[in-house]
């Protein structure tokens, strides 16, 4: 490589950690205007569909009401669900108490210092300390849903005008790469947020059905959750297993049933996640699941629960522009599919 090679590719590396080191710093600026822009291409068709027999700000007051209503409604089910389960381990946390001490016992039995660690660190305090942050988190995911709002209601005005601005832009290349990329980009993340949804309601469902079937008590909430959980790649259905087979192990109180619970909830997420889902989505949405691992891992470090959810509609953005360019069309070609997208508009990739 020679010394420009060295220079330019150290030039990359240094605006890419002052990229994200800026994403970090401020995530209260930059998460709220990536989720109005998700939100927003979500929203989009129902509006333009509203547009053809409304007033423009009509359509425009039915779009956002329906979104809210529909954000408010399953929020509300969601917190209701945590809540109830959220209730129950305060009501019966002298349980959960007295089956740590046991497992505390049994590791100690067998050389394993560190259980008196975990003893003294799970404890009713600990969990009303927790529940307390839980609920003090709220108001703060509030204010950031007011101002992804605000940004929704602003972008959703203004779709049109800045649609012709890349029209007509000096710099045609440009113009078509910003206006192909973000239409390719809309048009997949409404993709992937159907088949996520799709995914999600069969999970629950099942999830609800074993619950049932195995006498496992919040069947109901466990479903919910699972469906909720769902959205989030990977660790959102770690968690939806391991809550319900924590609570299964002080319910039933035997190992066997525990191991079952354990195994059967993993047989769903395994069957829906890489079996079901794969072949539901396509070829278009293909990512590599390290990509995906990693892109909810890197968002999540970045903007918390926010960010692992939006990891990979970013990852998706992400991927299709670089597969309109030839300079970047190698990261496309490697952790994603481009060469198998689905009605790929005008040619591919732009040149310049």
């Amino acid at each position: 490589m020679t010394s420009g090679g060295i220079y330019q590719a150290a030039q990359v590396v240094v605006a890419t950690i002052l990229v994200v080191a800026a994403l970090s710093i401020a995530s209260s600026v930059f998460a709220p205007v990536a989720f109005a822009l998700f939100i927003i291409a979500l929203v989009w068709p129902l509006q333009k569909t509203l547009q053809g027999f409304l007033p423009r700000l009509l359509a425009l007051a039915v779009s956002v009401i329906v979104m809210t209503v529909a954000f408010v409604y399953i929020g509300s089910l969601v917190v209701s669900a945590f809540g109830r389960v959220g209730r129950w381990i305060v009501n019966d946390a002298a349980r959960f108490q007295a089956f740590y001490d046991q497992i505390t016992l049994w590791l100690e039995g067998h050389g394993i210092a560190v259980a008196g660690a975990w003893s003294e660190a799970f404890s009713v305090g600990w969990m009303l300390r927790t529940a307390q942050t839980v609920t003090g988190r709220l108001n703060s995911t509030m204010s950031f849903w007011l101002v992804v709002l605000v940004y929704v209601f602003l972008g959703l005005l203004e779709v049109d005008d800045f649609g012709r601005k890349l029209k007509g832009m000096r710099n045609r290349a440009a113009g078509a790469l910003l206006l192909q990329g973000s239409m390719m980009t809309a048009a997949k993340i409404r993709r992937y947020m159907l088949v996520r949804t799709l995914m999600s309601v069969i999970t629950g469902v099942l999830v609800w059905l074993f619950a049932r079937a195995v006498g496992l008590q919040l069947a109901e909430e466990w479903g919910f959750i699972a469906f909720s959980l769902n959205y989030i790649p990977f660790l959102g259905p770690l968690v939806a297993t391991v809550f319900p087979t924590l609570f299964a192990m002080t319910q039933f109180g035997s190992w066997q049933a525990v191991v079952a619970v354990f195994a059967c909830l993993n047989l769903i997420q395994f069957v829906v996640g890489s079996y079901v889902e794969p072949r539901v989505a396509g070829s278009a949405l293909s990512i590599s699941p390290a990509t995906v691992l990693f892109s909810v891992f890197f968002w999540s470090y970045l903007w918390g629960v926010f960010g692992a959810f939006i990891g990979v509609p970013i990852t998706i953005a992400f991927l299709t522009f670089c597969a309109l360019h030839p300079s970047s069309l190698w990261l496309a070609e490697i952790f994603g599919s481009p060469q198998k997208d689905e009605k790929v508009p005008e040619s591919s990739p732009v040149t310049p």
